[in-house]
């Protein structure tokens, strides 16, 4: 179990805190939606943290493997409704892996990335695609 605590700022901004690090971080409504737009809104983070998972997972296969990913770029788009409720219907994410691999780790590190927990967490109708790229 990992705690975090947050405080609402006013303004339509939040201040969270991790509570093993004590590492903080800011929200604030996105332009769209009533706020400044100045930081992650919270389906911003929604769409970082499918990145981040991916990238994490794809980084443990790798370090059991002796890969080196370094470098390696992902990125996501969030599509938000354009209907009631408000809500993510899309992630799409590109991943662009800085090495070529056979197929074997291939295979098995794409497979590894749709296992992500938050891939696996999100409502089965919200789209999240994986692509990924390799060097030619």
């Amino acid at each position: 179990m990992v705690e975090i605590q947050l405080e609402y700022q006013g303004g339509l901004r939040c201040q969270a805190t991790h509570g093993p690090s004590g590492c903080q971080l800011s929200t604030d409504a996105p332009v769209d939606n009533q706020g400044r737009g100045e930081s992650f809104s919270p389906t911003d983070l929604v769409a970082t943290a499918l990145g981040s998972c991916v990238s994490t997972i794809m980084g443990i296969y790798a370090d059991r493997h002796d890969l080196d990913l370094t470098g390696m770029k992902v990125r996501v788009e969030k599509h938000m409704s354009a209907d009631l409720p408000r809500r993510i219907m899309r992630l799409p994410v590109e991943i662009h892996v800085p090495i070529n691999l056979d197929d074997r780790h291939r295979t098995a590190i794409e497979a590894a990335a749709g296992l992500c927990p938050v891939h696996q967490s999100l409502r089965a109708d919200i789209e999240a695609p994986l692509a990924f790229h390799y060097p030619e």
